[in-house]
């Protein structure tokens, strides 16, 4: 009999890609899905969604930042056949008021089918492939957080823990907060990825710095504050404590930050620097 296809949203994305990658490994046949990938899906267009879940048995749910995870979408899932489901959520997302990721937990609780959670906290590819990536070429990178320490956990880690999730039993109805295997404050990360990178970048963990950074990208302090004060509420929550999880899923160590940013620097990440201007240009 043929398997089924697991549906992999977000499948030109960060973990999206890798899950899609790790499933082919493994001889999975994969839907790929994106509004620019190899199956169209977009969460605007509900025209689009019928065609990307038709004959699924698997998902790996995501949405990107900003966008929500619609019910009617993993209602309709569902009905199609969808006997699994594997949500990209986040760590800490009840400290930080994050409604979108606490509505699409409650969304797949409630789905009818089996379903695990994935909070994975900060991933290490915020410094090659998001948010940070631009901080670290212009060598100055300032968020709120003080001296913070996280557990940042590599992409890879998420993929394979979710593919663990997506293809094995034993997982239906988990919760797993991911890590990677020691904490670091922000100033320590931001070192190791400038040593990498080949290029000195400066930490500034204050309110002020965030609040300068921001307006010089065009930013109000009006626009800003709801995010300090979730950067707020994650301080308070204290300093993360590495957790287990992905060695005990997958069987092997989580990676750790330093051979993430090696692994990065190898790739070429931060190579292009020289061309590369700063946030407020």
């Amino acid at each position: 009999m043929t398997e089924r296809p697991v549906l992999v949203l977000g499948a030109t994305g960060s973990t999206g890609r890798r899950v899609a990658a790790l499933l082919r490994a493994a001889g999975h046949p994969v839907r790929a899905a994106s509004r620019e990938g190899e199956v169209r899906f977009d969460w605007t267009l509900p025209e689009t969604w019928g065609p990307a879940l038709d004959g699924v048995s698997k998902m790996y749910l995501m949405a990107p930042d900003g966008v929500a995870v619609d019910p009617a979408f993993v209602a309709q899932a569902v009905e199609r056949g969808v006997r699994r489901i594997v949500l990209l959520s986040a760590t800490a997302i009840e400290a930080m008021g994050d409604e979108r990721l606490m509505a699409a937990e409650r969304t797949v609780r409630a789905c009818g089918t089996a379903w695990t959670i994935l909070r994975p906290t900060w991933f290490a590819q915020n410094f090659d492939e998001g948010l940070f990536r631009q901080d670290v070429m212009a060598g100055e990178l300032a968020l709120p957080v003080g001296d913070l320490r996280q557990a940042f956990v590599d992409a890879d880690d998420v993929a394979a823990v979710a593919v663990k999730a997506l293809t094995v039993t034993g997982h239906a109805g988990r919760r797993y907060e991911l890590t990677g295997p020691a904490a670091l404050s922000f100033a320590e990360a931001t070192a190791i990825v400038g040593r990498a990178a080949g290029h000195p970048v400066r930490f500034l963990g204050t309110r002020e710095a965030y609040l300068d950074a921001q307006e010089a990208i065009g930013r109000s302090p009006a626009e800003v504050t709801a995010e300090i004060e979730a950067y707020a509420a994650l301080r308070n929550l204290g300093d993360a404590e590495p957790g287990d999880v992905v060695r005990r899923v997958t069987g092997r160590a989580p990676k750790s930050f330093r051979r993430y940013a090696a692994e990065a620097a190898a790739r070429g990440a931060w190579r292009d620097r020289a061309t590369a201007g700063s946030r407020g240009a």
